[in-house]
C-alpha cells in the first residue's frame, strides 16, 4: 500500500477521474489495498444476485426438467461476471455525480477505496470474461444477447440518465433480457415463453423504477439525473405510468399459463401478486405521498421473487 496521505490519494483520484472523463491516458502512482468486500459494491452484488436468478429462472423453465448443470453453472457464472462488470463500468462512468448523492457517495470510486484506473481494469475484465464464458462454453446466442445488455446498459442507458426520462425504458429493457439469456442458453432458441418472460421483467421494472426514483428524488436532482419523478412535480404522469405498468402485469402472468409454462396455482398467484401492485400503485395515484410510493417499491419487491418462484415450482 502506498505511503501516501490521503490528500494526496483524494487529488490523485480527482486528476484520474478527470482524465478517464476526457479520454486522456491514465497512469496512477497511487495503489490501495482494496478488500474483497470493495469489489463486491463495485458489481453492485444484490442488482447483480437479481439479475442471476433471473436468468436461472429462465433457464430452468425452458429446460422443462431436462438440466444441463455444466451449461446451467457456466450460465451463471458468466451472467454473473457480466453483470458485475457493467455495473463496476457504470460506476466509473458516474464516480462524480455519485459524490453528489447521499444513497451513493459511500461507493468505492466517490469515497477514496478505489482509483477510477483500477475500477475501470477490473470491471473491464469481468465483463469481458462473462461474455467469453457464454461464447465458449453456451454458445453465441446467450454471449450475444449478454453482450447487448450490456452494451445498452453502459453506453446508452447511464449516459441517458442525465438526458432524458426514457432512460427508465432503456433501464428496463436491459433488466429484461437475462431470462432471456438464461432460455436460450437451456434451449438454444428464443421462442414465445422467452418473450413472455422478459415481458414481465420489462414492465415490472417501470413501477419499481418510478418508485425508486420518487423516494429518492432530491438525491437524483442533485447527481444531475433526468428522472420522471423530477420533471412531474405533481406526480400526475408518474403515478399514471406506475398504475399502468402495473396493470399490465396481470395479462402478462395469465398469459403464461395460457401458453403452457404454468399451471393454474402460478395463474391465480400472478393474478393476486399483480393485484396487489395495482393496489399499490392505484393508492399512489390517489395520494401522491412518500408513504405510498415506498408501498409501490416494497409491493415490487415482493412480486417479482414471489413470481419467479411460483413459475419454477409451478
Amino acid at each position: 500500500m502506498a505511503a501516501a496521505t490521503d490528500l494526496d490519494y483524494h487529488a490523485a483520484l480527482r486528476k484520474e477521474a478527470m482524465q478517464l472523463e476526457t479520454g486522456a491516458a491514465v497512469v496512477s502512482p497511487i495503489v490501495r489495498e482494496i478488500s474483497p468486500s470493495t469489489y463486491l459494491e463495485l458489481a453492485k452484488a444484490r442488482l447483480s444476485a437479481l439479475v442471476v436468478v433471473t436468468a436461472i429462472v429462465g433457464f430452468l423453465v425452458a429446460a422443462r426438467g431436462t438440466i444441463d448443470f455444466v451449461t446451467l453453472l457456466a450460465t451463471t457464472l458468466g451472467t454473473a461476471l457480466a453483470a458485475g462488470g457493467a455495473n463496476g463500468l457504470n460506476q466509473v462512468l458516474e464516480a462524480g455525480r455519485d459524490a453528489l448523492m447521499e444513497r451513493t457517495k459511500t461507493r468505492p470510486l466517490p469515497s477514496g477505496r478505489m482509483t477510477p484506473r483500477h475500477a475501470l481494469l477490473a470491471s473491464g475484465a469481468l465483463a469481458a470474461t462473462g461474455v467469453g464464458i457464454l461464447l465458449a462454453i453456451v454458445g453465441p446466442l446467450p454471449a450475444a444477447l449478454c453482450a447487448t445488455a450490456l452494451a445498452l446498459y453502459v453506453l446508452v442507458y447511464t449516459p441517458l440518465k442525465t438526458r432524458s426520462t426514457l432512460c427508465t425504458l432503456v433501464g428496463a429493457v436491459v433488466g429484461a433480457i437475462p431470462p432471456m439469456i438464461g432460455w436460450s442458453a437451456a434451449s438454444g432458441s428464443l421462442d414465445v415463453g422467452a418473450w413472455l418472460l422478459a415481458g414481465i421483467l420489462f414492465v415490472w421494472q417501470i413501477p419499481h423504477f418510478l418508485a425508486l426514483a420518487w423516494l429518492y428524488r432530491e438525491d437524483y436532482e442533485r447527481g444531475g439525473f433526468r428522472m420522471l419523478p423530477l420533471v412531474d412535480p405533481a406526480g400526475r404522469t408518474t403515478c399514471w405510468m406506475a398504475l399502468l405498468y402495473s396493470l399490465a402485469l396481470i395479462p402478462l402472468g395469465l398469459a403464461v399459463s395460457a401458453t403452457g409454462l404454468a399451471g393454474t396455482p402460478f395463474a391465480v398467484g400472478s393474478a393476486l401478486l399483480g393485484a396487489a401492485m395495482v393496489l399499490a400503485s392505484a393508492w399512489l395515484l390517489a395520494r401522491r405521498r412518500r408513504v405510498d410510493a415506498r408501498r409501490v417499491f416494497l409491493a415490487s419487491l415482493v412480486y417479482l421473487p414471489a413470481l419467479l418462484i411460483l413459475m419454477v415450482v409451478g
